[in-house]
């Protein structure tokens, strides 16, 4: 793959999870970051793990395929390695990030990657749907929607997870995760999130998922979520959830 001259948060974030799939680039841009704030390496291999216990729960409920929304490298721990027994698929709109990971994925019968906009899910093929996400519709599902909500106003966030709702079939789950308002002490780290960044304080969050229901367990810090013992004393800086659309 020919070296970008931009940086990518995926690829960042495979750094971060001491990936092999991101340029110098990136790594400029994550030192960057870091010196602007911190702790990321830690922080978004806690966020990783709680993507591992979120969809082992899931398919410990019985669900065997996935559609994930902004998926970056489906590497490190990602959906496919972690439940191996279902079908994956993965997608981006970053085309670099596709590309890269077709190309991670080549010859896998249980997980694709292909474009997909979370805010219009008729942007996914079809074909790769129903090859990777077998009765899409029809029977319950896995949603992965973990890096997107803080990128998303409030309107158009709602409007999403309930078309979301809608396409899926009763007994579904939707993995997700909200940023806290942990930034708000780290001005130039904020700044370089971006003006659609958005913080939101924790409180705000049940209010954000519309007709999905949490789980029992609730939104909660991600190393604190299911955690298998002591949480890693990690910033609060991502909360996760699991929730569902009750079988009918």
């Amino acid at each position: 793959m020919a070296e970008p001259d931009q940086p990518s948060t995926a690829r960042m974030i495979d750094f971060w999870l001491g990936g092999e799939h991101h340029f110098p680039v990136d790594v400029a841009a994550a030192r960057a970051f870091e010196g602007a704030y911190g702790p990321c390496a830690t922080i978004f291999r806690a966020l990783r793990d709680f993507l591992g216990r979120a969809v082992r729960s899931i398919a410990d409920a019985g669900v065997d395929g996935f559609l994930v929304f902004g998926a970056g490298v489906p590497s490190r721990g990602n959906v496919h390695e972690v439940v191996p027994d279902a079908t994956v698929l993965y997608t981006d709109v970053d085309p670099v990030t596709i590309r890269l990971g077709q190309r991670l994925l080549a010859g896998s019968d249980r997980a694709g990657y292909g474009f997909g906009d979370a805010t219009d899910i008729g942007t996914i093929d079809p074909a790769q749907l129903h090859r990777f996400v077998p009765g899409w519709g029809r029977r319950p599902v896995g949603v992965v929607f973990l890096g997107l909500a803080a990128f998303l106003d409030d309107t158009t966030l709602a409007r999403t997870l309930d078309e979301l709702y809608e396409a899926v079939a009763p007994g579904s789950f939707l993995a997700i995760d909200f940023d806290s308002e942990e930034l708000a002490a780290y001005p130039q780290a904020l700044a370089m999130m971006g003006p659609a960044f958005r913080m939101r304080p924790p409180t705000a969050f049940p209010s954000l998922l519309g007709r999905w229901q949490p789980t029992v367990d609730g939104f909660a810090p991600v190393a604190e979520w299911r955690a298998p013992g002591e949480p890693a004393p990690v910033p609060d800086a991502f909360y996760g959830a699991v929730a569902t659309k009750p079988a009918a």
